[in-house]
């Protein structure tokens, strides 16, 4: 049964989407106990700002070869490879084209990583003079050492990563969802077990143990495809040199963001001790719902944004559908984060090491990268807009423009406010680069209904008015009769207050006839097992 699951093919997109994003969810949920258990045994002080530093380069080498290969042009190219010469489980030996493209991306990609890795390694003290300039020589020798620990994980992830596009292409998406779950398992098992054994470096050791069983977990079911390796080394492979041309827009895109990432690395590595860890956890938790809403919600339209790319009349229907119901999650998310932040911080961070006065650097900086979730959330969406248009360069330039206005930003404000500069500056930025995108597709393609988005953000953000005061209230009348003390008291606050939130939020959409919440509503009614079937519909329902 176990194995019928590992090895089982998925083709109906819904069921695929679902499932990864299940797993993401779970995978998320295994972050946040993550940050948990760190922010436990550390707090946010030294030691996780020299973790943070250290892992910065070994995951900026992953997301811009790995990723930008993967993403641009292994996949199709390969998906293609099993089309045209009908690669399915019985008729894959080594000899054909798709084995022999996967064989040679394999041996390439480890050589390349295994160089980068070896001169990171060589180079680590060098790097983490650009990297972290604002910690102490000490500090920035301990990151080093970290460094070069972690820079076996690009390796592992890399030949992964590949793994996981043979999967995606035959459409084995279980094993593909659950990897992400393996590789935090590891981090956790490091945090737990070794840190008490190892100090730091067992932060360290727990990154590679969580990368190599990303990618063990994967190695049994693409061998049950037919594949074996043999190492193939040929970079005038047509495939191959296909796959090259079409990563580079998509690794320069990726660059813009880890550069600015690393750079928000170095300006919080001048601040208070901790600013980089706080930084860190404010960021991870205000990507809880722009993953699971915006990042869903983008990667569901983006088949059909494609379809009416050069139809205004659909593109306008599908954009703002999707767009419509982003904003429909992420609103009231706003407002409740904004609302009940504090209890959020003490019932995922609060424990052990992990101080008020963290909590308050936490809660100022989570509070500002709130205040941009509606663009953070929107702007996947808005990307593939203009990447269904076959429009790759205009989100690069503006995000150019947009790394660049954050950076100025930070230098502006986190000398004055710190970590909660660089949040309020990542928040600002984002909000940019969300209005230049909405608006260079007004212009282009003339696809939004303005009235139609204005109307319908209004009555949501009325109802997510509401639903804050509710959660306000609540949170002030079961105080009294609490132990905010305590972790079952915060607790309870949060999730009383969270829930009247969302409640009147339901209730207040309805009442305004939100076409949200109706279409939500009969969706729901669409997918109940017990609804009641038309006797026109009976054949369909049965299969017929």
């Amino acid at each position: 049964m176990l194995k019928e699951i590992f090895k089982k093919q998925i083709n109906s997109i819904t069921v695929a989407a679902a499932l990864v994003a299940m797993s993401s969810l779970v995978s998320r949920l295994l972050g946040v106990v993550r940050d948990r258990i760190l922010a436990g045994q550390f707090g946010a002080g030294k030691e996780l700002d020299i973790y943070y530093a250290a892992f910065k380069i070994p995951d900026l080498v992953y997301n811009l070869i790995v990723l930008g290969a993967l993403s641009a042009g292994f996949i199709p190219v390969f998906t293609r490879l099993i089309k045209d010469f009908r690669c399915n489980d019985k008729d894959c030996q080594e000899n054909k084209p798709a084995w022999y493209l996967a064989n040679n991306i394999l041996t390439i990609m480890f050589a390349a990583l295994l160089v980068i890795s070896v001169l990171g390694i060589i180079f680590a003290p060098f790097l983490m003079r650009f990297v972290a300039p604002g910690f102490d020589f000490e500090s920035r020798e301990i990151a080093a050492s970290l460094t070069r620990i972690m820079f076996m994980s690009p390796l592992f992830l890399g030949l992964s990563g590949i793994l996981g596009g043979i999967l995606q292409s035959f459409k084995r998406f279980f094993v593909y969802s659950i990897a992400p779950i393996f590789y935090n398992l590891g981090i956790i098992f490091g945090a737990v077990y070794l840190v008490p054994r190892f100090g730091l470096s067992g932060l360290a050791w727990g990154v590679i143990i969580g990368a190599l069983l990303h990618l063990l977990i994967q190695i049994p079911t693409v061998c049950s495809l037919g594949f074996q390796f043999r190492p193939r080394f040929n970079l005038k492979d047509a495939n191959t040199r296909s796959i090259f041309k079409m990563m580079v827009p998509r690794t320069m895109s990726l660059a813009i963001s880890q550069i600015n990432l690393v750079v928000i690395t170095a300006l919080a590595s001048g601040l208070a001790a901790g600013s980089l860890a706080v930084f860190n956890f404010a960021n991870n938790l205000q990507s809880f719902p722009i993953g699971i809403f915006g990042i869903s919600f983008a990667i569901a339209a983006f088949p059909a944004l494609s379809e009416a790319a050069f139809d205004r009349e659909r593109l306008a229907r599908n954009f703002s559908q999707a767009f419509r119901q982003i904003l429909f999650f992420i609103i009231p998310a706003t407002v409740l984060i904004i609302i009940l932040r504090a209890q959020i911080i003490r019932v995922v961070l609060g424990t052990g090491n992990f101080n008020w006065s963290d909590t308050i650097m936490t809660m100022d900086a989570l509070g500002f990268f709130a205040l941009s979730l509606f663009a953070q959330a929107t702007i996947p969406l808005l990307v593939r807009v203009f990447y269904a248009r076959h429009d790759s360069k205009t989100p690069l330039y503006l995000g150019l423009f947009t790394v660049a206005a954050n950076i100025a930003l930070s230098l502006l404000l986190a000398p004055k406010m710190g970590v909660s500069g660089l949040a309020l500056a990542f928040s600002i930025s984002s909000i940019i680069n969300f209005i230049l995108l909405f608006v260079l597709i007004y212009i282009k393609t003339g696809a939004i209904n303005i009235s139609e988005l204005v109307i319908s953000v209004l009555r949501l953000t009325i109802a997510a008015i509401f639903a804050g005061l509710a959660a306000q209230a609540l949170k002030s009348l079961v105080w009294p009769y609490i132990d905010m003390t305590k972790f079952s008291g915060v607790f309870i606050q949060l999730f009383s207050a969270g829930s009247i939130g969302i409640l009147v939020y339901a209730a207040c959409c309805y009442a305004l006839r939100s076409a949200e919440i109706m279409g939500f509503i009969d969706s729901l009614k669409n997918r109940w097992p017990f609804r009641k079937v038309k006797i026109d519909d009976q054949g369909e329902a049965r299969g017929i």
